[in-house]
Parts: structure tokens; C-alpha cells; sequence
């Protein structure tokens, strides 16, 4: 689903993001809820970029990546918890393109994430470049999904990734 974010653009840098885990839901410019057979997952597109919410029998799980007032930590590369019987993994990536690749690589992005059932992409007024977007899946068990957040007037694209899922015993 695509579709246009009635708000001022308020993260204006990459270098602004910050991420968290557990926070209360946020209020959200647009949202898809998708369902599958054993979780419940809402995209939640923020003023500030991105929240998802994950709700599964053992529990919930709450990201957020956004810019958030007060918050100086930055974005992580990659980020490994263990939860009760939750393993969670993160992982940011900041590109910095050029001018005419970015502004192919927002419209290819947008193509896919626009048409996707799982997808959930918003566009900032003044630019078309300058978007959040989300995809996601579930996979043997475990609920993925990517988002990307476009910055043009830097030429900064943000990419994670994330992956959430029941604790797998060691094998002895």
C-alpha cells in the first residue's frame, strides 16, 4: 500500500534516527495490519519514520526507528537480544547515493513495497524521494521484515532489517 503522509518531513537526517525496542505504540500516520496463522503484526508509518508491533501467543514485540525527542543513542548496526523465548536481530545500513541513482532506487523500492500485501510505503509531501517503507513476511517460524528510509537532500537511504522468532534449543 502506498500512500501520502499528511505531516511536516521531521526526520531530516539519517544521523537523527534512533531505535528502541519495547515502546508503547505510537501515534501513526498510516498502518497495515497483516495477519498470519500464529502472529499478528501491525506496519506503523510515524511522522518521525517507523513502529512495528508484533503480537504472538508467547508474547509481543515492539520496534521502533524513528527520531525521537530526547534520544542521542544512534542508529545500530546490528543488535542481538534474547528475550524469554523470543530471539530478536536488528540490522541498519546507511547508503549514500548519488543523485540520479538515488532518486532510481526510491522509485524501485517504492514499486515493490507499493503493490506487496505485506507492504506499507508513505511519501512525505515536497519530494517524492523522501519516503518510509516497509515490508514483511513470516518464514519458518519467524516474522522478518525490512524498511527503508529515504532521505534525498542528502542522498541517504537507511535500510534495516529485523527478524523475530521462538528460541531454538542448542543441540548437544
Amino acid at each position: 500500500m502506498l500512500t501520502t503522509l499528511n505531516t511536516a518531513y521531521t526526520d531530516t537526517r539519517a544521523a537523527d534516527l534512533a531505535w528502541t525496542l519495547g515502546r508503547e505504540p505510537l501515534p501513526a500516520l498510516a498502518t497495515l495490519d497483516i495477519e498470519f496463522a500464529d502472529a499478528k503484526l501491525q506496519l506503523r508509518l510515524l511522522g518521525a519514520s517507523h513502529q512495528v508491533l508484533l503480537e504472538e501467543e508467547r508474547g509481543t514485540c515492539s520496534e521502533t526507528v524513528a527520531c525521537i525527542a530526547g534520544s542521542s543513542s544512534p542508529l545500530p548496526l546490528g543488535v542481538a537480544k534474547r528475550a524469554g523465548d523470543w530471539e530478536y536481530e536488528f540490522a541498519a545500513r546507511v547508503e549514500t547515493l548519488s543523485r540520479g541513482s538515488f532518486a532510481g532506487r526510491a522509485q524501485e523500492l517504492l514499486a515493490l513495497v507499493a503493490d506487496h500485501p505485506n507492504g506499507l510505503a508513505g511519501v512525505f509531501p515536497g519530494s517524492p524521494h523522501a519516503f518510509t517503507a516497509m515490508l514483511a513476511q513470516r518464514h519458518e517460524g519467524q516474522v522478518h521484515w525490512r524498511t527503508w528510509h529515504a532521505y534525498p537532500q542528502e542522498g541517504q537511504l537507511v535500510a534495516t532489517r529485523t527478524k523475530v522468532g521462538v528460541r531454538v534449543p542448542a543441540r548437544l
